[in-house]
C-alpha cells in the first residue's frame, strides 16, 4: 500500500491489546506490562473475553465495546481468531494493527488482506516482536527490555536481530526514534517503513535488516527519495546462498541474487555492511560522528605501535593521511618532547600528561587541513585515562565533526570512554574499528554521489527497432528461444553495436569455404548448434583460418570433433567471420540477464573462455546513461587495464559505455528477452567490436513492455509533446539529468525576485546538489516537465519548468512553476 495510517502504527494516540493477558510468559501479558511500563501518556486499554478485569484495569469482551476506536491495536490472540480480530478492528474505526500471533499459513494471510483492506486497516507482520518508539514512551512489543530515546531509526525483517540491538544499544547509551520488526510483512514492509521515517523529523539516520525485498520497484523507489533526505544502512542476509540457478550464458551463470542487490544498494543510494558487528559500527557511527572521511585523517597517539596499526589500517582502506603543515609541525615541535614523531601519526610520547594531550588536540583542532582527527590512548602508569578525558571533553563539545576516539583497552579505560560517549564523542575499541567506520562514510559518499549523478548526453546511434524487432519475432516464430550467433549479432548491431562481419553457411566444407571467400581472409570459423552454449569446449572453434584449403579442413575436423565430444549435439551451420585485428584488444563480456527479484540487470566484466574462473564482473539496475555505465564498468578489476598501461592505449570508454547502454535499452524494448551474453567484446583504443553473442528469447504478452520489469522506472519518453508557441514549435518533454547544463543556463536568466518566489527564499544560484536534485528526478513518484526551443544558432535553450511531486499515498500533490523571467 503505502504510508496511509503509519502515523496511527508509530504516532498512536490511544493503544489496546487484543488478547491481553495475566498468564506468565505470555505474549499478551508481556505487551501488556511492556505498554503500561514504558510511560507511554495515551490511552492504554484491554481486550480478552476471559478477563473482566487485569491490573485494576476494566477489560472488554469485544472491540464493539471500547468507548472510542483506539488508533492502534496490538493482536495476541491464536491464528485461527485473527481475521475476525481484524474485521472487527476495521468495523471499529481502528487503523493500524500490529500481529504479533505466529503460524499463520498463506491462504489466513490471504483472508487478513481480504478483511483489511475495505478499512484500509494497516497491519504490522504478523509473526513479529512489535515497535518501540522511545520519545513516546511506546513499547508495543514483546521485547526483553525497552529503548533509549535517539535519532536513530531500526528496521528489522528479524526479530532476534531488533532484540539483539536494543541489548546492545542500552549498553552503549545510543538511543532510537524507532525500532519496528516487521516479521512476515504481509503489508507494511521495507519500501513503506522508509517512506515513512524519510519524512519523520525525529529520525536522522535509518537502519534496515533485511531478508528478502518482495516489490522491488516500491522498495527502489522508496530507498532513493528516503536517501536523499538521511543516511539508509543496509544489512542484507543471503550472501552466502546459491541464488537463482545458473543460466546457460555466462551472464546468467555469473549474476546471482545478491551481486544484484549491491547493485539496487548502490544505485539507491545506500550503504550495505556485511556483519552485525558492522551495523553496530555504523550506528555508533551515525549517532555521535557527523563528520566524513573527505579531508583525510589525522592520528594522534600515546604509542607508536597504536599509530602503525591506524595507518596500516587507513592504506588498506584507501583512506589518506593528511600531511601535516609547515605550521603546525612548528606548533606541535613547541609543545611537544624532542623525540616526538614530527609526522602523521602523531605521536605524544607514552609518558605524556593531560596538558600535553589537550594542548596537542588544541592544535590538531585549529588547522583545517588535518581533516577527522583519530584520537587514540593506551592506558599508563603516568596519568588517569578518565583525567585526560575530562580535560579533553571541553575542546571535543563542538568538535564532533571532526574527531573518532580509541580508548585502548577495557578496565582501565572504561571510565575514560564513558566520559566521551557521554559527551557524544564517537569511541572505537580499536583502531581498525574506527578505520573501518571512516572506510564505510566514504563508500557512502560515493554511492549518495551516484545518486545525484547528471550524465552528459549520450551521442550513440539511435537504434533500429524495427529491424531488431524482426529478428526477435521470427526466432519466436520458428520455435527458436536460443537464435543462432548469425543472428544474435545482427540484433547488436540493430542497437548500434559494432559487430565483427559475419556470414551463416550450411554445415559443409564446401559451404564454409564459399562463405569465407566472400567474406576475405583471414576468417573464423565456429560451429552453430543451439546445444553448444560454450563452442570452444567442443571444438567448436577455429582461428585465423588463411587461405581456402586450410577453412577446408578445419570444417571437416571440427565436424567430427563436435560429434565426438558431443554426439547429441545437432549442428544446424557454420559462422564464418572476418579476423578482428585489435592485437591490443581486451577482451570483455558485456551481457543482462532477468534477477528473480529486482527484473532485468546489466552485467559487465572480463571475458574471454575463463570467464567463470576470473568471476570479475559487476551488474547495475536499467536504465542506464553513460555515467551510470562508467561507474559499472569502474567496479571491475579489468576497468585498470581499460585506463591504459605500458604499451596499451586508454580504451575508447565512451564507446564501450554507449554499448552497455544499448543493452539496457534492449531490455527496455524487448520484454521478450531473458538473457544476452556478449563475449568476447573486444575493446580498445579505436573503438570495440562483437565477435559473439548468445541471446536466449521467451515469448511474452502483447501488451506487455520491457521497462514494465525494471526495478527502477525508466524514462518515460512517451509524455513528451511538441506545442505551438509564438509561431514555434516548443519540446515540452520529461526533464533528463542530461539537462543540467540547460537548467544551469535557465537558472542564470531567472530573476532574484523569481527564484524567491519559487524556491521561499533569497538566493541568487541554486548550489549544484540542488540542480541535480532538480534533473534527476524518480519519474515512480514525481514528474517535472520542461519547455526547450532552439536559438538561432541551432542550439537548446531551456524556457520553462514544472515539477510536481505526490505525497507516497498518491492523494495530493504540490507542485511548482518557474518560467524564465524575460519570458
Amino acid at each position: 500500500m503505502s504510508i496511509r495510517h503509519l502515523d496511527a502504527l508509530l504516532e498512536p494516540r490511544s493503544i489496546v491489546v487484543v488478547g491481553a493477558s495475566d498468564r506468565p510468559g505470555s505474549v499478551g501479558a508481556t505487551v501488556w506490562r511492556n505498554l503500561r511500563s514504558g510511560g507511554f501518556q495515551g490511552a492504554i486499554r484491554a481486550l480478552n473475553p476471559s478477563h473482566r478485569t487485569l491490573d485494576g484495569e476494566h477489560v472488554f469482551a469485544r472491540c464493539a465495546d471500547l468507548p472510542v476506536a483506539p488508533d492502534l491495536a496490538v493482536v495476541c490472540v491464536p491464528p485461527e481468531a485473527v481475521v475476525d480480530t481484524l474485521s472487527e478492528l476495521g468495523r471499529t474505526g481502528t487503523r493500524a494493527a500490529i500481529v504479533m500471533t505466529a503460524g499463520i499459513d498463506a491462504r489466513t494471510e490471504g483472508r487478513m488482506l481480504d478483511a483489511c483492506h475495505p478499512h484500509l486497516l494497516r497491519v504490522l507482520g504478523p509473526n513479529c516482536i512489535g515497535a518501540l518508539c522511545p520519545h513516546l514512551g511506546l513499547n508495543a512489543s514483546f521485547a526483553h527490555t525497552d529503548a533509549l530515546p535517539g535519532d536513530l531509526a531500526f528496521v528489522a525483517q528479524s526479530d532476534a536481530l531488533l532484540t539483539a540491538v536494543l541489548d546492545w544499544s542500552k549498553s552503549r547509551r545510543i538511543g532510537f526514534s524507532h525500532l519496528v520488526s516487521l516479521g512476515d510483512h504481509l503489508d507494511v514492509d521495507a519500501g513503506d517503513m522508509l517512506d515513512y521515517l524519510a519524512s519523520d523529523a525525529r529520525t536522522r539516520a535509518i537502519l534496515m535488516y533485511l531478508e528478502s525485498v518482495e516489490s522491488p520497484r516500491k522498495f527502489m523507489s522508496a530507498a532513493r527519495a528516503a536517501a536523499r533526505n538521511k543516511p539508509v544502512i543496509v544489512v542484507k542476509a543471503g550472501r552466502a546462498g546459491q541464488g537463482p540457478k545458473a543460466a546457460t550464458p555466462h551472464t546468467g551463470a555469473l549474476a546471482g541474487s545478491d551481486i544484484v542487490i549491491d547493485a539496487a544498494i548502490r544505485r539507491a543510494g545506500l550503504l550495505r555492511v556485511e556483519t552485525l558487528d558492522e551495523l553496530f559500527l555504523a550506528a555508533e557511527t551515525l549517532a555521535r560522528f557527523r563528520g566524513s572521511a573527505e579531508g583525510g585523517l589525522t592520528v594522534m597517539t600515546n604509542g607508536g605501535g597504536a599509530g602503525v596499526i591506524a595507518a596500516d589500517a587507513a592504506a588498506r582502506a584507501g583512506i589518506a593521511l593528511s600531511a601535516p603543515s609547515r605550521a603546525l609541525l612548528s606548533t606541535l615541535g613547541a609543545r611537544l618532547p624532542a623525540t616526538w614523531s614530527r609526522a602523521n601519526p602523531v605521536d605524544i610520547i607514552g609518558d605524556a600528561p593531560v596538558t600535553r594531550y589537550v594542548e596537542t588536540l588544541r592544535a590538531l583542532l585549529g588547522d583545517p587541513d588535518t581533516g577527522t582527527i583519530l584520537f587514540m590512548h593506551a592506558p599508563t602508569a603516568i596519568v588517569r585515562s578518565e583525567d585526560i578525558a575530562h580535560a579533553c571533553v571541553p575542546l571535543l563539545r563542538e568538535a564532533r565533526d571532526r574527531v573518532m576516539a580509541c580508548w585502548l583497552g577495557d578496565a582501565a579505560v572504561a571510565e575514560a570512554r564513558r566520559v566521551f560517549e557521554d559527551a557524544g564523542i564517537a569511541c572505537y575499541a580499536t583502531p581498525e574499528e574506527a578505520v573501518r567506520a571512516l572506510e564505510m562514510l566514504a563508500t557512502y559518499r560515493r554511492n549518495q554521489a551516484l545518486l545525484l549523478e547528471t550524465p552528459t548526453a549520450s551521442e550513440a546511434p539511435v537504434p533500429d527497432v524495427a529491424a531488431a524487432r524482426a529478428i526477435v519475432d521470427a526466432a519466436l516464430a520458428e520455435g527458436r528461444e536460443t537464435p543462432d550467433a548469425v543472428d544474435s549479432l545482427r540484433l547488436l548491431a540493430a542497437y548500434g553495436i559494432p559487430v565483427v562481419p559475419t556470414r551463416r553457411c550450411a554445415g559443409t566444407a564446401d559451404a564454409a569455404v564459399a562463405a569465407a571467400d566472400a567474406l576475405g581472409y583471414p576468417v573464423a570459423l565456429k560451429v552453430l548448434s543451439p546445444a553448444l552454449s560454450h563452442k570452444t569446449d567442443a571444438g567448436g572453434v577455429e582461428l585465423n583460418l588463411r587461405d581456402a584449403p586450410s577453412v577446408h579442413d578445419a570444417a571437416i575436423v571440427m565436424l567430427a570433433r563436435v560429434h565426438e565430444r558431443q554426439p547429441a549435439a545437432r549442428v544446424d551451420g557454420f559462422a564464418l567471420q572476418s579476423m578482428a585485428q585489435r592485437p591490443r584488444g581486451q577482451e570483455l563480456l558485456a551481457g543482462a540477464s532477468v534477477d528473480l527479484a529486482f527484473g532485468p540487470v546489466v552485467m559487465f566484466g572480463q571475458g574471454g573462455t575463463a570467464v567463470e574462473v576470473l568471476a570479475d564482473r559487476a551488474v547495475a539496475l536499467p536504465p542506464l546513461n553513460r555515467a551510470l555505465a562508467r561507474e559499472l564498468v569502474s567496479r571491475t578489476r579489468v576497468a585498470r587495464l581499460l585506463a591504459g598501461w605500458r604499451d596499451h592505449p586508454p580504451v575508447d570508454l565512451d564507446a564501450l559505455c554507449d554499448a552497455l547502454v544499448a543493452v539496457a535499452q534492449m531490455l527496455a524494448d524487448f520484454p521478450e528477452l531473458r538473457e544476452l551474453d556478449i563475449n568476447p567484446l573486444v575493446a580498445d583504443d579505436k573503438g570495440l567490436v562483437a565477435l559473439d553473442a548468445r541471446v536466449r528469447l521467451a515469448p511474452a504478452a502483447p501488451s506487455s513492455k520491457g521497462a514494465d520489469r525494471f526495478a527502477i522506472r525508466p524514462y518515460p519518453a512517451a509524455l513528451g509533446r511538441f506545442v505551438a508557441w509564438n509561431r514555434q514549435r516548443i519540446d515540452v518533454r520529461p526533464v533528463r539529468p542530461e539537462d543540467l547544463p540547460l537548467y544551469e543556463a535557465f537558472i542564470d536568466g531567472v530573476a532574484p525576485e523569481d527564484l524567491r518566489l519559487r524556491f521561499f527564499t533569497s538566493r541568487r544560484e541554486l548550489p549544484c546538489s540542488e540542480l541535480a536534485r532538480s534533473v534527476q528526478i524518480d519519474y515512480a513518484r514525481e514528474m517535472a516537465f520542461v519547455a526547450i526551443d532552439r536559438r538561432a544558432d541551432g542550439l537548446p535553450e531551456m524556457l520553462g519548468s514544472v515539477q510536481a511531486v505526490c505525497d507516497p499515498d498518491n492523494v495530493e500533490a504540490e507542485f511548482a512553476i518557474l518560467v524564465r523571467s524575460d519570458l
